[in-house]
């Protein structure tokens, strides 16, 4: 899955609002961060295998960056990094769960490749990607659904903080096209390097969220008549 960890991302901005979407971002992607390093390393290892799913043809191995065990321990040091900085319970809470719904989130879709341990036999994985049609509506209702709940839950506060985020989702749906239903990479090669590029939202997403902030949602008599007007200058 691909934007629905996103989608999560920008929904996790309701429960943790002073976390920045840019850290929300890194936990709720933080495997798919792991990954291409571990790849680069030769820790892990990928099988290009056209047709071994509908939706996508790589074979994973990937024991130490998407097993569930890895991933609790991801999710309890980045939560911990966090608090220990921050001091904020619900933002380091939220983190460590959005660390951990990338193992729900690929089970869901994966085929049987998702182990619990490094060292684990036994693989899991319920198989959306065999399921287009299932795996397209979901990709996108998470996705949507978590932006309508960003949008809902903050508001800009210039204009980058619009188009910042209009581009940033019109590109992550592009690619996401293309990795779905365009021709698979070249090479293993190039398919570890171009992966990279996922740490390029991080520090994206921190702008955007630099220039928006929560939306203001109660308020009566004067302060009432102040939103209002910055709303519609805005």
């Amino acid at each position: 899955m691909f934007l629905g960890h996103f989608g999560l991302a920008f929904a996790a901005k309701r429960a943790a609002p002073k976390t920045s979407l840019g850290t929300l971002l890194l936990a709720t992607n933080f495997a798919d961060c792991l990954w291409p390093i571990f790849l680069i390393l030769g820790w892990e290892s990928l099988r290009i295998v056209p047709g071994i799913t509908k939706m996508t043809p790589f074979d994973f191995t990937y024991p130490w960056s998407h097993s569930l065990l890895m991933d609790l321990v991801w999710a309890i040091a980045l939560a911990r990094i966090y608090f220990a900085v921050r001091r904020y319970r619900a933002g380091a809470l939220v983190i460590a769960a959005g660390v951990l719904s990338h193992w729900v989130l690929d089970w869901v879709s994966h085929r049987p490749d998702m182990p619990l341990t490094p060292w684990s036999q036994q693989k899991y994985g319920l198989g959306l990607w065999n399921c287009t049609a299932g795996t397209v509506a979901a990709e996108l209702a998470l996705f949507f659904g978590g932006l309508w709940l960003y949008l809902a839950g903050t508001q800009s506060k210039d204009r980058t903080g619009r188009y910042a985020l209009l581009a940033f989702v019109i590109l992550m749906v592009i690619l996401w096209i293309g990795a779905v239903f365009g021709p698979p990479p070249p090479s293993v090669k190039v398919l570890q390097w171009s992966a990279l590029s996922i740490w390029l939202a991080i520090p994206w997403a921190y702008w955007i969220d630099r220039h928006r902030q929560v939306a203001q949602t109660r308020a009566s008599g004067p302060d009432a008549s102040r939103i209002a007007n910055a709303t519609l200058i805005e």
